[in-house]
């Protein structure tokens, strides 16, 4: 059956209240689910790690299942494949650091344009501490696409790593992820993946995808301040991990280092079952797609979850489109062709005449409409469409949790602010 946004938004207390959420891509709203571990972590297990006292066992429980929880979400082989951390940013300076050790000068590696500068500015001071070439891949500004020639040419170097975006902060582009990894691993490149913006809209496989690394943040699937590093076990077995004596080398604490935020770590946990709980009471239509996937259990139901969120959103996106292509003087950047909508997620960026995006920020505000503006930390984006300059752009993204409503309400305040 289809989403019932009045169940779904019930499971959010946060949108107890007439405003419209629009600033998603820059952090979601919490499920309630997500919130209940919080409290219940902090109430009944609070506790720091592999203590001989009953608190402590209840906390190092609550964290082993959401290692499996985060392994299921992301169809993974193992829980010692996921790492958390503080954020994506962190852990990716954290593991560039660590990868980075086996790098010689001469080498090479390859980010993207398109990226937001977590997956990028790492990976280059890394580069530069070692002395490796960085390459840089474009993207078409007229429809916000990598251009694969462009990475073909650098992935013919040889490089060691290419860092690349599931999909962009910035404009909302989905890449094609699968085929990127086939060509960065025919060239003998590892590939790591910044899931943070794709997470909340689609199912992520990374077993099939067979990817080397993917990490992605809870606070932007509607869970906690915590960010999750999804890697092949034989990778993260053999790298070296920068952390104090006597942490353990073994998966998946060699990595995580110091005392974790455990009750962000049950926060995850906590939004996991709420996807779950998604794909049980409306992803029944998607069962038999994803059962000859063989999916199972609570990986199948996250599946079902995901599925049927995805779908909701594509009509979002169609109605995001349509109104804000109606809006007199709104220049949208990005794939603008409703034929393309499955490449790209419901997020969109634009500049409103020559009003400074701030301006339309503060005024979307007035209205009780929540949006982003400026450069969202994809200043390469920004500054390669020549808008870094002048504010950068407005950003309005959707949630599955937002309403066709609430985007005819962005349409009635953007035409009264391009009236003005």
């Amino acid at each position: 059956m289809p989403l019932d946004l009045s169940a779904i938004r019930s499971q959010f207390p946060g949108l107890n209240r007439p405003d419209v959420f629009f600033d998603n891509p820059g952090g979601t709203q919490i499920a309630k689910p997500s919130l209940d571990r919080v409290t219940q972590y902090l109430i009944e297990s609070n506790a720091n790690h592999e203590g001989a006292f009953a608190t402590s066992i209840a906390s190092d429980a609550v964290l082993d299942e959401a290692h499996r929880a985060m392994a299921d979400f992301y169809n993974a082989a193992s829980p010692e494949e996921i790492v958390f951390g503080n954020n994506m940013t962190t852990i990716t300076l954290h593991i560039s650091r660590s990868l980075s050790r086996e790098w010689k000068e001469g080498d090479e590696i390859v980010v993207t344009r398109l990226d937001h500068d977590a997956n990028v500015t790492p990976w280059v001071l890394a580069a530069q501490d070692r002395g490796v070439k960085v390459n840089w891949v474009d993207f078409d500004v007229e429809d916000g696409t990598l251009n694969l020639d462009d990475l073909q040419k650098a992935l013919e170097r040889k490089p060691k790593l290419l860092a690349v975006g599931y999909a962009s902060n910035s404009l909302g582009t989905i890449n094609p992820v699968k085929k990127i990894i086939d060509m960065a691993h025919a060239a003998g490149t590892l590939v790591y993946i910044d899931a943070v913006q794709y997470a909340p809209h689609g199912t992520i496989d990374v077993q099939k995808l067979d990817c080397d690394f993917l990490i992605s943040s809870a606070y932007k699937f509607f869970g906690t301040h915590s960010g999750i590093l999804y890697g092949k076990h034989d990778l993260l077995e053999k790298l070296f991990a920068y952390k104090v004596r006597p942490a353990t080398n073994k998966l998946p604490g060699k990595f995580e280092t110091g005392t974790q935020n455990h009750e962000g770590i049950a926060g995850v946990l906590g939004a996991i079952e709420y996807f779950e709980w998604v794909g049980k009471e409306f992803g029944g239509e998607f069962t038999s797609g994803l059962t000859e996937e063989k999916y199972q259990g609570r990986r199948l139901e996250l599946k079902k979850g995901m599925t049927a969120i995805h779908a909701y959103e594509y009509e979002l996106s169609r109605g995001l489109l349509s109104a804000l292509e109606s809006v007199p003087g709104l220049r949208l950047y990005g794939l603008t062709d409703v034929r393309r909508l499955d490449e790209r997620v419901a997020t969109f960026s634009f500049r409103l005449k020559d009003i400074h995006p701030r301006v339309v920020a503060e005024k979307l505000a007035q209205e009780g409409i929540y949006v982003w503006d400026g450069h969202y930390y994809a200043l390469n984006v920004s500054e390669r469409l020549g808008v870094e300059e002048h504010g950068g752009m407005v950003r309005v993204g959707a949630a599955h949790y937002n309403t066709l409503e609430e985007v005819a309400r962005l349409k009635d305040a953007l035409i009264k602010i391009a009236n003005q």
